[in-house]
């Protein structure tokens, strides 16, 4: 069981994942023109914090997940809520091509886990409707005391350079503001970026 699965059944409980949702959902609505028409993804969707605080704002959700203990607790959500549009996917996009486009394609906290960046930024793209929506929260660049050293991830990003990086990969304007201020029980602070590029 990997770690995510282990911890899927408490990652709602805790405090500051809900109010890190809530603070990028507010973010996205800023940023991004939802109209009630299009179809979204969020990748690495966990529990679906973030999804099922956006369901309202589109025709379909997809939540896509690797974890199939995180895609039980969504499917859990999707009988409580009642919402047919929400979609539970339990996908490895790393190691599998998804054969569906959207307008939206959303995450948080997911791109210091994936090891190419390069690789899943051609996935997005090739995922995205023309003039679809990419939008990435994740840690401004810290000195890898969120996860710890035995930890195998990016220790951040500077999304300057993933503006740039997602324009290398066609996507045609990309803007980014700080998001969320998030406080580990060390004390420590650690700050959020909200990234929107679109095709």
């Amino acid at each position: 069981m990997s770690e995510f699965d282990s911890r899927a059944r408490e990652w709602d409980k805790d405090k500051i994942h809900q109010e890190r949702s809530e603070a990028i959902a507010a973010g996205l609505e800023r940023m991004i023109p939802f109209h009630p028409q299009m179809s979204a993804m969020e990748y690495g969707a966990g529990t679906g914090l973030l999804g099922f605080l956006l369901r309202d704002k589109f025709a379909e959700i997809t939540l896509m997940d690797s974890s199939r203990e995180m895609i039980k607790v969504c499917n859990e959500k999707v009988e409580h809520f009642k919402t047919s549009h929400v979609k539970p996917v339990w996908f490895d996009l790393v190691h599998n091509d998804y054969d569906s486009k959207f307008d939206v394609i959303f995450n948080q906290m997911v791109l210091h886990h994936v090891t190419d960046i390069d690789f899943i930024f051609e996935k997005f793209y090739s995922m995205l409707r023309v003039d679809g929506y990419l939008a990435i929260a994740d840690l401004f660049p810290e000195d890898g005391s969120f996860h710890g050293p035995e930890v195998k991830v990016h220790w951040g990003f500077d999304p300057a350079e993933l503006v740039l990086k997602l324009k290398s990969h066609g996507f045609k304007t990309a803007r980014f503001e700080q998001g969320f201020n998030m406080k580990r029980e060390s004390g420590r602070i650690y700050p959020i970026f909200l990234l929107v590029a679109q095709k």
